[in-house]
């Protein structure tokens, strides 16, 4: 049996046929209210039934798109492509018969390539706006004279025909290059926050774990009370073969065994989750350095300014996360250590991490924490995103869990070269003890 090539097909991109369906309906409205206007409001004369076929090709086209595919079928590019061209043409014919760039209505020639930009792989795009540019070169060219009062001829002097198409052609690039960018960055993102999602959702899942195996250890810990008791006795039983007692004190072991490891579980219980809760700062560097030390990298615990009362942060999966990743960010880039330091005073909270590597490049100081930056292609430096699958994702993650605990994150290179990533928070906002603002 063949097995179809899943990489080799067009992959779908984020425009529906259904938009473009509306789209055209749309746009077939308009122009037949344009040719009723023009006809019996203006009373100015025109090709009507060239211009009415041009239209009805288009109510055609969609008709059979309806019913040949679902409405909600994702297009591919050249799919859409292909659709967008038709638009241009079938717009371009109507312009033919209307005056071509005179017509005031020229301007929605920029509109395939807005949706094009908006949806479409850039290459796509670019095919679009030369499409627009020669269609906008022969309307120039040649065009039908424009519809207008009888017997006055309008006449428009070439230089301003032709500045309508440097506009034109202008608008196109501008928008392609323009809306092209922004829809871009915005999907990235969106990514981005989806990943940034999962992440947290990991995080959290591990977190119950904890409360799960506390409900295990309360649920298995009357049964087996129950099978050592009823071990015991039948040890004590006279009647019983050697054999089977001996069975019967293995028993007991292993469900003593199986005891003390539930006892240890259960000193998770909820019982206890105020106590676990809540967590010094200097307890919560402690911990976050704790996995870390293994490495062949030192690590300096620095405690800073220390003015007032100690913080008492509350734990959260995303706030340890952050925090974590960014030590391991740091690891990953120093040469041999380190450096976290904590401070506090009665307004905020500090958290800052040195490493002694290379450094941020200066081209990407003022971009770190976009989704999806790295050069893991190239030589790394200091603070590129490492998350595992190296797309760049691994600051912006930690940006974004940290940033909704309201903390400020800064990076600069140390004077003594390297990386530095301060983390600020006001303390209101970190401090699980501070009082409720007035």
């Amino acid at each position: 049996m063949n097995v179809p090539d899943v990489a080799a097909q067009p992959m779908p991109t984020l425009l529906r046929l259904e938009t473009l369906i509306r789209l055209r309906w749309l746009a077939i409205m308009g122009q037949l209210i344009t040719i009723v206007f023009v006809l019996g409001v203006l009373d100015f004369t025109l090709p009507v039934w060239p211009a009415l076929t041009l239209i009805g090709v288009s109510g055609v086209l969609n008709m059979a798109l309806i019913a040949r595919f679902p409405v909600t079928l994702r297009l591919t590019a050249p799919f859409a492509f292909a659709l967008l061209t038709y638009d241009i043409l079938q717009l371009s014919g109507l312009l033919f018969l209307t005056g071509g760039l005179q017509n005031p209505f020229a301007i929605l020639l920029l509109a395939p390539v807005s949706v094009s930009a908006t949806a479409l792989p850039r290459r796509w795009t670019a095919l679009v706006c030369l499409i627009v540019i020669a269609s906008a070169t022969g309307l120039t060219l040649y065009h039908l004279p424009l519809p207008w009062l009888e017997p006055e001829v309008l006449a428009f002097h070439p230089l301003y025909i032709w500045g309508m198409w440097f506009a034109l052609v202008g608008s196109a690039a501008f928008i392609a290059a323009y809306t092209g960018r922004v829809a871009f960055e915005g999907r990235r993102l969106a990514e981005a926050l989806t990943a940034t999602e999962l992440v947290l959702a990991r995080e959290q899942h591990l977190t119950k774990l904890d409360g799960l195996a506390t409900a295990a250890a309360h649920e298995l810990g009357t049964p087996l009370a129950t099978i050592a008791l009823a071990a015991r006795e039948m040890q004590n039983e006279p009647s019983y073969p050697a054999e089977l007692k001996a069975d019967l004190a293995l028993i007991s072991e292993q469900t003593a065994r199986c005891r003390a490891i539930l006892q240890k579980l259960h000193s998770l219980d909820t019982s206890f989750d105020a106590l676990f809760a809540k967590i010094s700062l200097s307890d919560l560097m402690a911990e976050i350095a704790a996995p870390h030390h293994n490495f062949n990298v030192e690590i300096e615990m620095a405690p800073g300014d220390r003015t007032g009362p100690e913080p008492t942060i509350q734990r959260n999966a995303g706030l340890l996360y952050g925090l974590g990743n960014l030590v391991e960010n740091a690891i990953d880039f120093a040469a041999s250590k380190v450096t976290i330091r904590w401070q506090w005073d009665t307004e905020t909270v500090g958290i800052t991490i040195i490493d002694d590597g290379p450094g941020i490049p200066d081209d990407l100081l003022g971009r770190l924490g976009e989704p999806y930056l790295t050069t893991r292609p190239r030589a790394a430096t200091s603070l590129e995103a490492t998350d595992p699958t190296g797309l760049g994702l691994g600051v912006f993650i930690a940006k974004t869990l940290l940033g909704r605990s309201q903390a400020t994150l800064k990076f600069s290179n140390a004077e003594g070269g390297g990386a530095r990533v301060s983390i600020i928070w006001p303390r209101m906002a970190i401090d699980a003890d501070s009082p409720p603002p007035l």
